[in-house]
């Protein structure tokens, strides 16, 4: 999996984000940690639990960022499965550092894994189907690309990454006094030139009458499984349609069976569980 353009594995924006979470974290001093010697240990981080793994670069610049002489030396990648006590890496530095950094790397290695583990859950669910699993913006704040990223680790798609890059038109945008046609238009004339612009509906007549623009996508919001059925029948494939609304590991298959072209939920993203992970001592 080629991951190498997305945001997140851009090394600033790591620095920046590492720089919060120890500020957090450590503050002007890990007190604790002055119990301990700096003697050089040999640690290692090990899964509790079976999932996927997402977040090394961030484990690796928060120790760097506490100690730049510690050693780390992955077995694992990003996006690779794992099992109950698999070793994800093992650490050579100075006991004192990796303890002060070891509570910041593993909370954001086990949220960042529990994301793509819960996404690759739902991910493996549809591979008998054409739909593919879309996220949302229901991120945990602060989160939004790291978050992204381990979807796409876990087999997702992302959806729009904010409001810069892509227009969904609620009910809410309707209330202004202008017409579907008229939001539609000044979304179309306004966005940037790739920018996904998507209609949301709620009925098959608002579908119908979304058919009427020059829209490219529709997401039905809370349709019954027979009226996500109506609503293919109805495009044929004329334009990309999105389930959403009530989305679980129960009924993702038969959403997908309808022949809808995304499924997206917040599922994947704000009920994971955080990986159970481990950073032990061999000394």
């Amino acid at each position: 999996m080629d991951l190498s353009n997305y945001p997140i594995t851009h090394a600033e924006e790591i620095k920046k984000l590492v720089s919060l979470y120890l500020a957090e974290d450590v503050g002007d001093g890990d007190l604790t940690a002055a119990l301990v010697p700096t003697d050089r240990v040999v640690g290692k981080i090990i899964s509790r639990e079976a999932g996927t793994l997402c977040g090394i670069a961030f484990a690796n610049e928060i120790f760097a960022q506490i100690d730049n002489s510690i050693e780390i030396d992955w077995h694992f990648s990003d996006s690779d499965a794992l099992q109950p006590n698999d070793k994800l890496c093992t650490i050579h530095g100075s006991a004192r550092s990796v303890l002060t950094a070891e509570r910041c790397a593993l909370n954001i290695l086990q949220t960042l894994s529990g994301t793509a583990s819960v996404t690759k859950t739902y991910s493996d669910l549809l591979k008998p189907y054409k739909t593919r699993l879309l996220d949302t913006r229901k991120t945990i704040p602060g989160l939004r690309n790291a978050q992204k990223y381990a979807v796409l680790c876990g087999g997702g798609t992302n959806h729009r990454i904010g409001l810069y890059d892509g227009i969904l038109i609620k009910e809410n945008h309707l209330r202004s006094g202008k017409t579907l046609e008229e939001v539609v238009n000044l979304a179309l004339s306004t966005a940037p030139k790739n920018a996904l612009v998507e209609i949301e509906v709620e009925t098959i007549d608002e579908l119908q009458r979304a058919l009427k623009t020059p829209i490219t996508r529709v997401l039905l919001d809370d349709f019954t499984i027979e009226a996500m059925r109506e609503a293919v029948a109805i495009v044929e494939g004329r334009i990309e349609l999105e389930a959403s609304g009530n989305v679980t590991k129960n009924n993702i298959t038969n959403i997908a069976a309808t022949g809808v072209d995304f499924i997206s939920t917040s599922a994947i993203i704000k009920n994971l569980k955080a990986l159970d992970l481990s950073l032990l001592f061999d000394y």
